[in-house]
């Protein structure tokens, strides 16, 4: 999504670690590895609940899981941060679709 509103990282450039034209390639990776550990946890959960409800249950702990990490940690930066409500809605859908394709390759696992 950091391709549809661009415009809006570039409202604000004091907010951001990086400059605009500097490399950002460990901040990716960086972000890439907690995004991972994340997924892992998650799916970790998955399985420590496991059978019976475990493949059921993975689609609502997703759910839940996003609600009660990302969604309040986001929201809180665009209340103190000078950060556009559009950037922090995009950023926690993607959360959610992170942790809603890790519940459905979880639920896939666990059959």
């Amino acid at each position: 999504m950091g391709a549809l509103f661009h415009k809006k990282y570039l409202d604000t450039p004091e907010i951001w670690r990086i400059k605009p034209g500097q490399n950002d390639s460990r901040s990716i990776l960086a972000s890439s590895l907690l995004g991972l550990s994340s997924c892992a946890a998650f799916l970790y959960l998955c399985v420590w609940i496991g059978p019976p409800y475990g493949s059921r249950a993975t689609l609502p702990i997703a759910f839940l899981i996003w609600l009660a990490a990302p969604v309040p940690i986001i929201f809180s930066n665009i209340v103190w941060i000078k950060m556009h409500l559009i950037l922090g809605i995009s950023h926690s859908l993607g959360w959610l679709a992170r942790f809603v394709v890790t519940s459905l390759i979880g639920g896939w696992l666990l059959r």
